[in-house]
């Protein structure tokens, strides 16, 4: 705002009346924001409401936790269900196997430290030895004159060998200088499905090198004579594949 005042106030007359005109500058009167101005007060406000936080959360005037604490967020949508099974066989073992797998990826013309990979991976994992009663024919169960009975059954299966994830991990990787920038702009660097597959192979070969199947035509004996004498055979005979080629429990 301007204030224009008459020169030679000074020499006026004692009761001479003075008038005093205030103009307004060229803007019209309005005040000019600049852009710095703006930011600083901005920058000035929430440093200050920060601050405010800060004190109230340490005094505990504020009860409300950790404001730089983070949340998750499930929006997983619910499982579907594909498919519905009835289940007529008898889990008769279980095998927990381990196996070291020692894989190296070479390439022959480069060195190792230049292009390549070896990786040590340890895996656990079980393998399901079961009996298929599902298809069992009339005559599987056969009634004998001295009062036995005979009880055909199929020989039990290796289920397929599940890798443990909790327990199964890489010990060791060694990688050249390639894989580790193809790694760097890979979608899934260092991925160990691949492992997880290979060990489900050598696990189930170390299943069928094992005595489970043994093991699981033992526990359905068991099972059977027990279930069968409560039922008032005393003498139950158990043969395991063809009635005439098969092995027999007792």
């Amino acid at each position: 705002m301007g204030v224009v005042v008459p020169t030679l106030l000074e020499d006026r007359a004692p009761n001479q009346e003075v008038t005093i005109r205030v103009v307004a500058d060229g803007n019209g009167g309005r005040r000019r924001f600049s852009l710095s101005g703006i930011v600083s007060t901005i920058v000035v406000g929430a440093l200050a409401v920060g601050v405010l936080l800060i004190a109230g959360v340490i005094t505990g005037f504020l009860h409300v936790g950790n404001p730089f604490a983070t949340s998750t967020i499930d929006r997983t949508p619910p499982a579907l269900l594909q498919q519905l099974n009835n289940l007529s066989q008898y889990d008769a073992a279980r095998g927990k196997f381990q196996s070291t797998l020692d894989v190296e990826d070479d390439v022959a013309i480069l060195p190792s430290f230049i292009a390549g990979e070896r990786t040590v991976f340890l895996a656990q994992g079980s393998v399901d030895a079961t009996v298929d009663f599902s298809s069992l024919s009339k005559d599987a169960v056969q009634r004998n004159a001295n009062g036995s009975v005979t009880v055909t059954l199929p020989e039990p299966r290796l289920g397929e060998a599940v890798v443990d994830p909790k327990t199964s991990h890489v010990i060791s990787r060694d990688r050249g200088l390639v894989n580790r920038v193809a790694d760097a702009f890979s979608n899934n660097p260092g991925s160990e499905h691949r492992f997880f597959v290979l060990a489900q192979t050598k696990l189930h070969r170390a299943a069928e090198q094992s005595h489970l199947v043994d093991r699981a035509e033992q526990n359905t004996t068991k099972m059977l004579q027990g279930f069968l004498g409560k039922l008032g055979y005393s003498n139950v005979k158990i043969v395991f594949g063809s009635p005439h080629g098969g092995r027999t429990q007792t």
